[in-house]
């Protein structure tokens, strides 16, 4: 058994500059990957970089195959180079293999040369997460299903395209997969649409995405799915009525949970919460000293930014003044990327009157922007909620051209704790999307 300094399972945004950073201080470090075609992690291999990618180029009237093309030839361009960002350091050795623990800290890894084993000082598990496929009969079976991942491998276009739920991944999807030409129809099981948005925000999304041609069915209950030649029927319940919908192929976008099967974290005393992500504490500890879970395999925000400042709470730790934790992180900044992007921050107008805040509610719509009628869409709206006795922003939610920019404004206004004032009063570039605060935050409508 060889024994390492550092093991990295799973080469993910926060393993990967981990990894790099240990190096980089002369440590050992190995890094187990169990797919070469996963170097670098989700981010850039299957989930943000590419889909934003196709989004962009349906936006843009791209053809699919050639969008698709492109997609592939910019994730291998990634790939290689996350590969020797990491394989390139002396210290550094990347191994292609399944890993599971065998002890607290130790793990054997299947590889093709055979089984190797390793004792580490220290080991960050950093395996992501995967997409979920609900128990609906035929549904995993049929040879026209697809996930976020395969569906942005697909040589041709869908001409017809069921989405199995209405979640912000399934609604980047659908607006995509519309813009590029297919119809779109999505089945959500919840009776409410974007139930966590305000609903003026909710309606108007929906209405925007309509208009691209994607049809919404809401608090329907799919019951069973067929294979018939090339295609697949779908049998779903709605207002007590049976009903089916024929697709060419259908995209489960029903959430995502933590890689942790055939991890061996049974041979441990590394626990699992009730949804299967890894316990942690605040630094990230597991249940087994001097072994982090890093990323979405340990639940809460599924979010690459997140796996990022992971790495930097492990950083503070192990060599800095420990100060960085879960519990500091404030507020997070989130993006959907549709057109226009859907992004928010803080709380939801619903959320605040949940919550019995004392809020004055600023509120516009795109139209009144300059900047919007330069780009040729007027479409959504922006809100923002202050403190009536401090004067801070304890939410806002931008549906709006270039909204995934300001957002990080916003959230870097609401870190600072600074008043509303000094957005409502800042000097901007014209034209902008970011020069509406000027106007937003005149006057509150409440």
């Amino acid at each position: 058994m060889q024994k390492v300094q550092n093991i990295v399972i799973g080469f993910g945004k926060g393993g990967k500059t981990l990894a790099k950073f240990l190096a980089q201080r002369g440590e050992e470090v190995l890094v187990v990957e169990r797919s070469p075609q996963m170097y670098g992690g989700t981010c850039i291999n299957i989930a943000c970089l590419p889909s934003k990618r196709l989004i962009t180029e349906a936006a843009r009237g791209t053809d699919f195959a050639a969008a698709i093309q492109g997609k592939i030839q910019m994730v291998n361009q990634l790939r290689d180079k996350n590969y020797h960002m990491l394989a390139d350091e002396k210290t550094v050795t990347v191994l292609d293999g399944i890993a599971h623990f065998t002890g607290n800290h130790t793990i054997a890894v299947k590889t093709a040369s055979g089984l190797k084993e390793f004792e580490g000082e220290r080991i960050f598990i950093n395996t992501g997460a995967t997409p979920n496929i609900p128990t609906i009969p035929g549904l995993k079976d049929s040879q026209n299903l697809l996930t976020s991942t395969t569906a942005m491998e697909l040589p041709k276009l869908p001409k017809k395209l069921v989405i199995v739920g209405a979640g912000y991944i399934g609604l980047e999807f659908a607006a995509m997969f519309a813009s590029f030409g297919a119809h779109v129809t999505m089945l959500d099981h919840h009776a409410t649409f974007l139930a966590r948005e305000d609903d003026d925000v909710a309606t108007m999304v929906a209405e925007n995405l309509q208009k691209l041609g994607v049809e919404i069915k809401m608090d329907v209950a799919l019951k069973k799915v067929q294979d018939q030649d090339q295609q697949t029927i779908l049998t779903y319940e709605e207002n007590n009525h049976e009903q089916t919908i024929t697709a060419d192929k259908v995209l489960v976008a029903a959430g995502r949970h933590p890689v942790t099967e055939k991890l061996g974290l049974e041979n441990t005393d590394i626990q699992l919460a009730s949804d299967g992500a890894i316990k942690v504490d605040s630094h990230l500890h597991t249940t087994v000293p001097n072994v982090w879970a890093i990323g979405d395999v340990k639940g809460g925000p599924q979010f690459t930014y997140i796996s990022l400042d992971d790495f930097r709470i492990i950083k503070s730790e192990l060599y800095g003044d420990g100060t960085r934790q879960t519990t500091n992180r404030g507020v997070v900044p989130t993006s959907v990327f549709i057109e226009p992007p859907l992004s928010q921050v803080g709380l939801t107008e619903k959320q605040a009157q949940v919550a019995g805040k004392h809020y004055e509610l600023f509120k516009m719509p795109v139209a009144a922007i300059p900047k919007a009628k330069v780009l040729k869409d007027q479409r959504g709206m922006l809100k923002m909620l202050v403190d009536r006795d401090t004067k801070t922003i304890i939410g806002a939610t931008i549906y709006a051209p270039e909204s995934h920019e300001i957002i990080n404004m916003v959230a870097l206004a609401m870190r600072a704790q600074l008043p509303y004032m000094m957005l409502r009063d800042q000097i901007y570039t014209h034209p902008t999307i970011s020069e509406a605060f000027n106007d937003l935050l005149k006057n509150p409508v409440n």
